[in-house]
């Protein structure tokens, strides 16, 4: 009889045990389904993130080889222009030099430079 009494109050106890730490580990599922959705809401943003910026690296690379070719063609321009100063400086250049240095001689052959050396 007694047996029987420890047996129903230690029954009893552990119930009673049990329903108190159920409590806390049904709390802890309850955190547990939360942190797989919140898991789950950052992993999709992160894909969509992740595909926006492929997409944004996409068109700066288009945008980087239409600049690649207008620095190109501005590079052929340049040498275009070099090439083209250099014949007129060729061509017009040196006799440019020999009309002015001709004059001169003539000049200063006739006399009229006088005034203006000393």
């Amino acid at each position: 009889m007694i047996g029987d009494i420890a047996a129903i109050i230690a029954a009893v106890a552990f119930a009673v045990l049990v329903l108190f730490l159920a409590v806390p580990l049904w709390k802890l599922g309850a955190v547990f389904g939360q942190l797989e959705k919140s898991i789950k809401e950052v992993s999709d943003e992160a894909i969509v993130t992740v595909k926006q910026g492929q997409d944004s690296l996409d068109q700066v690379n288009n945008q980087l080889v239409r600049v690649d070719a207008m620095t190109s063609a501005a590079g052929r321009s340049v040498e275009d222009v070099s090439a083209l100063t250099t014949l007129v400086t060729a061509t017009l250049g040196k006799p440019l030099i020999k009309v002015a240095a001709f004059s001169y001689a003539v000049r200063k052959a006739m006399g009229l430079n006088k005034g203006k050396q000393d």
